[in-house]
């Protein structure tokens, strides 16, 4: 049975339409659209209510957590994940969102010379320049923490006669694996809507997972071959 326009007044009393958010918040966000609410949504920066007829109802607190969230996006560029969990924490802690620490004391994401790079991983130059040649590693000015982790596994490889050119192969396969991903999502990727965008960074991951599972199976049952 459809609610009465009286119950639906009476219960969204105080709460605002996505209509009324997008009038307070687009001065100072003008690319903010309905669309980009309802991924914002997906991605837990809000939760609004709703009414009985499945309409969208934010609360002053929403609208908060939404004015600081997208601040924080566009001026400090964080990902919608750590922004969540900060207006998180904060709301755990009883805080008020905009109580929440300025983004600039949090840390950037590490990067690494060439030089500190060698001396992060314990690895001789020969060895990043071999890596680089056989294209495991790409030549960067300087390297991010994902880069540092791979070349210690390089290190320790190296220990046991395993070269960067015996593991172009693996590189090669992980860029097929990608486009196996691509090709399963794609019917995902030529939406252009958020929802299908938010789908399609759910799915991936999970993607991943599933052929990391499927080709540690194809390396355990070879190995018992080969030692049994």
């Amino acid at each position: 049975m459809a609610a009465s326009p009286a119950r639906e007044r009476s219960a969204s009393t105080g709460l605002l339409s996505i209509g009324q958010v997008l009038a307070r918040l687009t001065p100072d966000f003008p690319d903010l659209t309905s669309s980009k609410l309802r991924f914002l949504e997906v991605q837990g920066i809000v939760t609004p209510s709703r009414t009985e007829s499945g309409y969208r109802k934010f609360s002053a607190s929403d609208i908060e957590r939404l004015r600081i969230g997208l601040t924080l996006q566009r001026d400090h560029y964080l990902p919608l994940s750590v922004i969540r969990e900060q207006l998180d924490e904060a709301a755990e802690r009883g805080e008020s969102a905009s109580l929440l620490p300025p983004p600039s004391i949090t840390p950037a994401p590490r990067r690494y010379r060439r030089d500190e790079l060698l001396a992060a991983a314990g690895a001789g130059p020969q060895l990043l320049n071999d890596a680089i040649s056989t294209g495991v590693i790409v030549a960067q000015e300087s390297y991010p923490e994902t880069v540092l982790t791979l070349l210690r596994g390089l290190v320790a490889l190296d220990r046991h006669g395993i070269e960067p050119r015996h593991l172009r192969s693996l590189r090669q396969g992980a860029e097929r694996e990608v486009a196996l991903i691509e090709s399963a999502m794609s019917a995902l990727l030529r939406r252009t809507d958020t929802a299908s965008r938010a789908k399609a960074s759910e799915l991936a991951p999970e993607l991943v997972g599933k052929i990391d599972e499927v080709r540690s199976l194809f390396i355990k049952d070879a190995l018992s071959r080969i030692l049994s």
